[in-house]
């Protein structure tokens, strides 16, 4: 009896992590004002805002992301893609607190940092939260 109660308080408190989890993938949120690392920096492209991809090579959401991303910049003026592969930069990915691939990262062309997001992006949201700084760049 004591082996079922286990399991079933279990699988409840993995039902909710993973509900937890799901709900914060992809979600847009503002960006926390913090100098870039050159490496980001080097990777902007000039006028607009440029999303910086930050991935790993064992990533298997980060190529659905790449595709997602490299569209969206395509069919949108004023915004560009990039990517940075975080694979041998630990380093990097604690000086932007990257906790998860992959990230993305929506740079405006001062090299300000305006929106973040964990996971693979949801593209209407993040389109949304983009639209204003579009229309200024």
């Amino acid at each position: 009896m004591t082996g079922a109660l286990v399991l079933i308080g279990t699988l409840a408190l993995a039902t909710v992590l993973g509900l937890a989890l799901r709900a914060r993938n992809g979600r847009v949120r503002e960006a926390v004002g913090r100098d870039l690392p050159d490496d980001v920096r080097r990777a902007l492209r000039p006028g607009g805002v440029t999303l910086v991809q930050l991935s790993t090579s064992f990533c298997a959401p980060c190529r659905y992301a790449r595709v997602l991303l490299a569209d969206l910049a395509e069919r949108t003026e004023g915004l560009h893609h990039t990517e940075l592969d975080l694979t041998d930069r630990p380093d990097l990915a604690r000086e932007l607190s990257v906790l998860r691939t992959p990230t993305t990262l929506a740079i405006d062309e001062r090299g300000t940092e305006i929106l973040r997001v964990g996971g693979v992006p949801k593209r209407e949201e993040l389109l949304d939260a983009l639209r204003p700084h579009l229309a200024t760049a």
